[in-house]
Protein backbone atom coordinates (compact mmCIF):
# COMPACT_ATOMS: atom_id res chain seq x y z
CA UNK A 1 0.00 0.00 0.00
CA UNK A 2 1.30 3.36 -1.02
CA UNK A 3 1.13 5.80 1.24
CA UNK A 4 0.41 9.57 -0.09
CA UNK A 5 2.19 12.35 1.26
CA UNK A 6 0.67 15.61 1.35
CA UNK A 7 1.70 18.38 -2.05
CA UNK A 8 4.30 20.74 -0.64
CA UNK A 9 2.99 24.13 0.06
CA UNK A 10 3.83 26.39 -2.67
CA UNK A 11 6.65 28.62 -2.25
CA UNK A 12 6.28 31.31 0.53
CA UNK A 13 2.48 30.01 1.46
CA UNK A 14 3.86 27.99 4.42
CA UNK A 15 2.30 29.01 7.57
CA UNK A 16 5.60 28.89 9.28
CA UNK A 17 7.62 30.62 6.69
CA UNK A 18 8.10 33.82 5.66
CA UNK A 19 5.15 35.24 3.89
CA UNK A 20 4.60 35.42 -0.10
CA UNK A 21 6.72 38.53 -1.69
CA UNK A 22 8.73 39.14 0.99
CA UNK A 23 11.03 35.90 1.17
CA UNK A 24 14.04 38.63 1.78
CA UNK A 25 12.48 39.69 4.50
CA UNK A 26 9.85 37.80 6.77
CA UNK A 27 9.13 40.70 9.43
CA UNK A 28 8.47 43.36 6.46
CA UNK A 29 5.23 44.29 5.94
CA UNK A 30 4.07 45.40 2.33
CA UNK A 31 2.03 48.56 2.29
CA UNK A 32 -1.54 46.78 2.66
CA UNK A 33 -0.37 44.19 5.29
CA UNK A 34 0.72 47.17 7.18
CA UNK A 35 -2.65 49.14 6.70
CA UNK A 36 -4.39 46.29 7.61
CA UNK A 37 -2.54 45.28 10.71
CA UNK A 38 -2.64 49.04 11.38
CA UNK A 39 -6.40 48.55 11.43
CA UNK A 40 -6.54 45.65 13.88
CA UNK A 41 -4.24 46.31 16.51
CA UNK A 42 -1.87 48.67 17.94
CA UNK A 43 1.63 48.77 16.61
CA UNK A 44 4.73 49.04 19.07
CA UNK A 45 7.38 51.56 18.39
CA UNK A 46 10.57 53.45 20.10
CA UNK A 47 11.50 57.01 20.34
CA UNK A 48 14.50 58.47 21.11
CA UNK A 49 15.48 61.81 22.37
CA UNK A 50 18.83 62.26 21.52
CA UNK A 51 20.96 64.39 23.56
CA UNK A 52 24.26 65.70 24.36
CA UNK A 53 25.44 65.54 27.90
CA UNK A 54 28.87 66.89 29.93
CA UNK A 55 31.39 65.40 31.75
CA UNK A 56 29.14 65.45 34.80
CA UNK A 57 26.48 63.57 32.65
CA UNK A 58 24.04 66.70 32.63
CA UNK A 59 22.12 67.07 29.50
CA UNK A 60 23.63 70.76 27.47
CA UNK A 61 21.97 69.63 24.18
CA UNK A 62 18.83 68.57 22.62
CA UNK A 63 18.74 67.04 19.14
CA UNK A 64 15.57 67.88 17.28
CA UNK A 65 14.52 66.56 13.97
CA UNK A 66 12.86 68.29 10.64
CA UNK A 67 11.24 66.30 8.85
CA UNK A 68 9.41 66.06 5.90
CA UNK A 69 5.82 63.94 5.63
CA UNK A 70 4.32 61.42 3.35
CA UNK A 71 2.08 64.65 2.39
CA UNK A 72 5.02 67.15 1.75
CA UNK A 73 4.41 68.90 5.29
CA UNK A 74 7.61 70.00 7.35
CA UNK A 75 7.52 69.29 11.14
CA UNK A 76 9.78 68.56 13.96
CA UNK A 77 9.92 65.38 15.67
CA UNK A 78 12.04 63.08 17.49
CA UNK A 79 13.55 59.82 16.32
CA UNK A 80 10.79 57.34 15.94
CA UNK A 81 10.49 54.24 14.04
CA UNK A 82 7.99 50.26 14.20
CA UNK A 83 9.23 47.32 16.41
CA UNK A 84 10.01 44.36 13.73
CA UNK A 85 8.99 41.39 14.67
CA UNK A 86 11.48 39.43 16.17
CA UNK A 87 13.35 42.30 17.18
CA UNK A 88 15.21 43.62 20.54
CA UNK A 89 13.65 46.74 22.05
CA UNK A 90 17.75 47.54 21.90
CA UNK A 91 17.97 46.85 18.38
CA UNK A 92 15.20 49.24 17.28
CA UNK A 93 16.41 51.69 19.11
CA UNK A 94 20.28 51.45 17.68
CA UNK A 95 18.47 51.06 14.06
CA UNK A 96 15.89 53.97 14.09
CA UNK A 97 19.03 55.99 16.05
CA UNK A 98 21.10 55.35 12.96
CA UNK A 99 18.96 55.52 10.14
CA UNK A 100 17.47 59.04 11.42
CA UNK A 101 21.40 60.84 12.97
CA UNK A 102 24.02 58.65 10.73
CA UNK A 103 26.54 55.95 11.53
CA UNK A 104 28.36 58.15 13.11
CA UNK A 105 26.27 59.43 15.72
CA UNK A 106 27.34 56.81 18.29
CA UNK A 107 24.60 56.64 20.71
CA UNK A 108 24.71 55.43 23.92
CA UNK A 109 22.72 52.77 24.76
CA UNK A 110 22.40 51.25 28.21
CA UNK A 111 22.96 47.12 28.38
CA UNK A 112 19.31 47.20 29.60
CA UNK A 113 17.50 50.58 28.18
CA UNK A 114 14.14 51.18 30.24
CA UNK A 115 12.53 53.74 29.09
CA UNK A 116 11.14 56.98 30.85
CA UNK A 117 7.63 56.49 29.71
CA UNK A 118 5.22 54.87 27.31
CA UNK A 119 3.66 57.31 25.22
CA UNK A 120 0.05 56.03 23.39
CA UNK A 121 -1.04 57.54 20.50
CA UNK A 122 -4.77 57.38 19.27
CA UNK A 123 -6.02 58.30 15.45
CA UNK A 124 -8.60 60.47 17.31
CA UNK A 125 -7.45 63.62 18.57
CA UNK A 126 -7.91 63.87 22.39
CA UNK A 127 -8.13 60.88 23.77
CA UNK A 128 -4.14 61.13 25.00
CA UNK A 129 -2.06 64.33 24.69
CA UNK A 130 -0.41 62.22 21.62
CA UNK A 131 -2.12 61.86 18.34
CA UNK A 132 -1.17 59.42 15.08
CA UNK A 133 -4.11 59.97 12.19
CA UNK A 134 -3.09 56.50 10.78
CA UNK A 135 -3.01 53.83 14.20
CA UNK A 136 -3.15 53.34 17.17
CA UNK A 137 0.53 53.21 18.33
CA UNK A 138 1.95 52.34 22.05
CA UNK A 139 5.77 53.85 22.05
CA UNK A 140 8.33 53.05 24.51
CA UNK A 141 10.12 56.47 24.93
CA UNK A 142 13.79 56.94 25.76
CA UNK A 143 16.59 59.54 26.25
CA UNK A 144 19.76 58.21 24.72
CA UNK A 145 22.83 60.37 24.79
CA UNK A 146 25.32 60.46 21.67
CA UNK A 147 29.06 61.76 21.43
CA UNK A 148 29.46 61.56 17.14
CA UNK A 149 28.52 63.44 14.28
CA UNK A 150 25.31 63.68 13.09
CA UNK A 151 24.52 63.19 9.65
CA UNK A 152 20.62 62.81 9.15
CA UNK A 153 19.54 60.16 6.51
CA UNK A 154 16.17 58.46 5.64
CA UNK A 155 13.37 61.38 5.79
CA UNK A 156 15.18 63.67 8.11
CA UNK A 157 15.87 66.71 6.49
CA UNK A 158 18.53 68.00 9.45
CA UNK A 159 18.63 67.41 13.07
CA UNK A 160 18.58 70.98 15.36
CA UNK A 161 20.62 70.98 18.83
CA UNK A 162 18.60 73.23 20.97
CA UNK A 163 19.57 74.15 24.63
CA UNK A 164 16.58 72.56 27.25
CA UNK A 165 15.26 75.46 27.48
CA UNK A 166 14.75 76.23 23.97
CA UNK A 167 13.49 72.38 23.34
CA UNK A 168 11.04 72.35 26.23
CA UNK A 169 9.84 76.19 24.62
CA UNK A 170 6.01 76.20 23.77
CA UNK A 171 7.00 77.74 20.18
CA UNK A 172 8.73 74.49 19.24
CA UNK A 173 6.08 71.83 20.79
CA UNK A 174 3.85 74.15 18.50
CA UNK A 175 6.13 72.70 15.13
CA UNK A 176 6.10 69.33 16.72
CA UNK A 177 3.91 66.71 15.28
CA UNK A 178 1.79 64.45 16.87
CA UNK A 179 2.72 65.76 20.62
CA UNK A 180 5.87 65.28 20.57
CA UNK A 181 6.63 68.42 22.46
CA UNK A 182 4.81 66.85 25.48
CA UNK A 183 7.59 63.79 25.47
CA UNK A 184 10.50 65.81 24.35
CA UNK A 185 8.98 67.81 28.03
CA UNK A 186 9.15 64.56 29.63
CA UNK A 187 12.09 63.48 28.38
CA UNK A 188 14.07 66.46 30.22
CA UNK A 189 12.35 66.08 33.37
CA UNK A 190 12.89 62.75 33.40
CA UNK A 191 16.88 63.50 33.55
CA UNK A 192 16.29 66.89 35.48
CA UNK A 193 16.95 68.89 32.54
CA UNK A 194 14.05 70.79 33.08
CA UNK A 195 14.49 73.88 35.45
Amino acid sequence: MAVRTPDPEPAGEDPFGPPKGNVSNPAWLSEIELAEARRRLPMLYVEAVPVRTDGMGQVVEVGILLRATPVGEIVRTIVSGRVRYGETIRDALFRHLENDLGPMAFPLLPPQPVPFTVAEYFPLPGVSPFHDDRQHAVSLAFVVPVTGTCEPRQDALEVTWLTPEEASSDALAAEMEGGRGTLVRLALASVGALR
